[in-house]
């Protein structure tokens, strides 16, 4: 049966053919391109940016609160092979057993020890003697997080807390460093993700309006440690708050052991506690301390706008003159279990060692899980 055409569909081909004829275009060419050898373009992203002159950065991690920020990938950060198809009984997981020991040696007088070596340190896991496989110095890449408390219950030299953190950015970042930001609110959330762009950092901070809300200090905690566990180097928590947590679905014990278990160490400004000390503040200090402890960082207090800029400069110098020590857990690994840190200088009685207190092993299952 032969096809039937509209006297208005004739009318409408004719410009088209005689366009065609006068510019010498050959049928050929015309069905080489047709729709069915198209190929579709790529759907362009629509995510907003929230920090001004915000580059490319990486993914967050599943159930990180964030807030859409498009950044460029990071060094070092996990590769994303998702255009491979492959099948998953070829797959291998590779999990590596590495306990990293960040350890800071000062002397008597608080000056930080150097040119200490290998066979100086002495590492005991749960009480048994262990051996240290590698010592290495400054030269390890730091991937930091800052969390700033942007809670309504955080009011103490705003601005002047603002102007210390970007000079702390300043002062420690190196072009093989990274740095994330949060804020800590009543939803916690990325502001900034991980980047060497120190310029970004400091517009980051700057944006941060009047300080409102609650304060999911436990959750940002978390969301964090979490966020810095896949990159490669040194991982700290620098957190920027009075401690005070009113509004977190996760409690202290679990925020514990997911940093411990995240290889994090954490250094805390708390600030904000000055108008006189109650039983909430009391317990928040205390938190702090066992936080910054137990993952071999330090805690500072400072009273005013001064102290609160000599805080930042003791963490960039901390930071400046670690020693990183590797240890590769044997018969307790994947047990499930909290392990036992007691790290200390051979010989030498008169310094102090800053270190992580224990780790956590997790279990197979768990590394699965948890997509570690």
């Amino acid at each position: 049966m032969r096809k039937q055409v509209s006297f208005r569909g004739r009318l409408a081909a004719t410009p088209l053919v005689v366009a065609l004829l006068l510019g010498g275009i050959s049928l050929a060419t015309i069905f080489a391109q047709s729709g069915r050898n198209q190929v579709k373009a790529p759907k362009t992203s629509t995510t907003k940016t929230k920090s001004p002159g915000s580059i490319a950065g990486p993914t967050p991690r599943p159930g990180s609160q964030t807030r859409p920020v498009s950044q460029s990938p990071a060094k070092d950060s996990p590769k994303d092979n998702s255009s491979d198809e492959v099948d998953e009984s070829d797959t291998v997981r590779v999990v590596s057993n590495l306990v990293p020991i960040p350890a800071s040696v000062v002397d008597s007088k608080g000056i930080a020890v150097t040119g200490l070596r290998l066979e100086d340190f002495e590492l005991r896991v749960d009480g048994q003697l262990k051996t240290v496989s590698e010592l290495t110095r400054t030269e390890t890449s730091v991937r930091m997080a800052m969390l700033f408390d942007n809670s309504g219950s955080l009011d103490f030299a705003r601005d002047f807390e603002k102007q210390a953190a970007r000079h702390f950015f300043r002062k420690v970042m190196r072009p093989a460093d990274e740095a994330a930001i949060y804020s800590i609110e009543t939803e916690s959330y990325l502001a900034q993700p991980l980047t060497s762009d120190v310029g970004l950092l400091e517009r980051t901070i700057e944006s941060f309006g009047k300080p409102e809300g609650a304060t999911s200090l436990f959750d940002a905690i978390i969301d964090a440690s979490a966020y810095l566990h896949p990159y490669k180097g040194r991982l700290v928590l620098v957190i920027v708050s009075d401690g005070v947590e009113t509004t977190s679905r996760n409690d202290f014990e679990t925020t514990m052991q997911r940093v411990l278990a995240a290889d994090c160490q954490i250094f805390i400004v708390q600030t904000g506690l000055y108008d006189g000390a109650n039983l909430r503040a009391l317990a928040a200090e205390r938190r702090m301390e066992q936080l910054s402890g137990q993952t071999g960082g330090a805690v500072y207090m400072p009273k005013t706008t001064t102290e609160l800029n000599d805080a930042f400069v003791q963490i960039a110098a901390d930071l400046a003159h670690q020693y990183v020590l590797s240890y590769y857990p044997g018969d307790e690994r994947r047990d499930g279990r909290f392990h036992n840190i007691d790290l200390r200088v051979k010989a030498r009685k008169d310094v102090r060692i800053r270190a992580r207190r224990g780790y956590y092993s997790p279990k197979a299952s768990n590394l699965v899980a948890n997509g570690w």
